[in-house]
């Protein structure tokens, strides 16, 4: 929330942004740490709370102006959740490798398997991103998760022939846009305010399936040529790679998109989004740097355009 550089943080939490008389932003209601009910009026609201938590608090935002939620008239806010689902192939060495000196991951990165190619039997592609082998505590939980180290007889040898002799890979798939995978509010559940939680529907596609498999097959292939007598698979690994995406997606024409090219919302010119909500396609890269250039973007847009901003 911007006014005279005045920011809410996390520590507090939004329960809507409130609509004036002329269907302009003009501030927030929020819980504060105490969790007191305050109101903070503002010119400008720069929303950035993820791909699960825009939508929320977007769809939460009810008003005469907009009764589907606020920037929601083409119905889409929430709508288009992305994620990134992720393999992990772990290939296990003879030799002792000093994974664990370095960072995990980022290594090496790969995207040979990035583009489209219709012989593989589904559209878009992956990422490998190598990566080294753990510590002792991490590698002894990776086992157990695994079936690899199980607590009595034969733990020790079993831990000795991981620890310090495994090398992975990291498959990041591109997901697609499907309309269906969406956050919805609750109709139940609430936070400890009273504020609807999200209520998150996904349903992982037959394209990501096959593009998993095809990410293991090859990544087998690859530590088998490194050396690995053996490997051990995740897939979709469940730890990682839920990057939330797409829920409040950028375009031109207000009727198929939720913002502009510059971050502001079709319906309401004083409002911003500047996270991965934003993101029309998922890639297949972690979305992180992706997720800075737009908001310098849109903030260079904002400073661009402040004399016009509610044209």
């Amino acid at each position: 929330v911007i006014r005279r550089g005045v920011e809410l943080r996390t520590r507090c939490r939004v329960r809507e942004i409130t609509v004036g008389p002329n269907g302009l932003a003009d501030g927030v209601v929020y819980y504060d740490a105490d969790g007191v009910e305050r109101r903070l009026a503002a010119h400008v609201v720069v929303l950035a709370c993820n791909g699960i938590g825009t939508p929320r608090l977007l769809l939460n935002s009810r008003s005469r102006h907009f009764p589907d939620g606020l920037a929601n008239r083409s119905g889409l806010v929430g709508r288009h959740l992305m994620f990134h689902p992720y393999a992990i192939i772990t290939g296990i060495f003879d030799d002792p490798l000093e994974g664990y000196k370095g960072p995990t991951g980022c290594s090496l990165m790969s995207h040979e398997f990035y583009e489209t190619d219709a012989a593989r039997g589904f559209v878009r592609g992956y990422s490998f991103e190598m990566l080294r082998g753990f510590g002792p505590v991490t590698t002894a939980f990776y086992g157990l998760s695994g079936g690899r180290v199980f607590p009595g007889p034969g733990h020790h040898e079993a831990f000795r022939q991981l620890v310090d002799r495994t090398a992975g890979i990291a498959a990041i798939c591109e997901d697609l846009p499907d309309p269906e995978n969406r956050v919805t509010l609750d109709p139940e559940l609430t936070d400890s305010n009273g504020i609807p939680a999200p209520k998150v529907t996904y349903r992982l596609s037959e394209n990501s399936t096959r593009m998993l498999d095809h990410a293991v097959a090859h990544g087998r292939e690859l530590m088998a040529a490194a050396g690995a007598h053996d490997t051990m698979v995740q897939a979709p690994l469940m730890m990682a790679g839920w990057h939330l995406m797409g829920t409040a997606r950028m375009g031109t024409d207000p009727a198929t998109s939720v913002v502009n090219e510059w971050g502001r919302a079709h319906d309401v010119k004083n409002l911003f989004i500047v996270d991965g909500s934003i993101f029309v396609t998922a890639a297949a890269v972690n979305p992180t740097n992706t997720i800075q250039a737009l908001a310098l973007h849109v903030a260079d847009s904002i400073k661009r355009n402040l004399a016009n901003l509610f044209d």
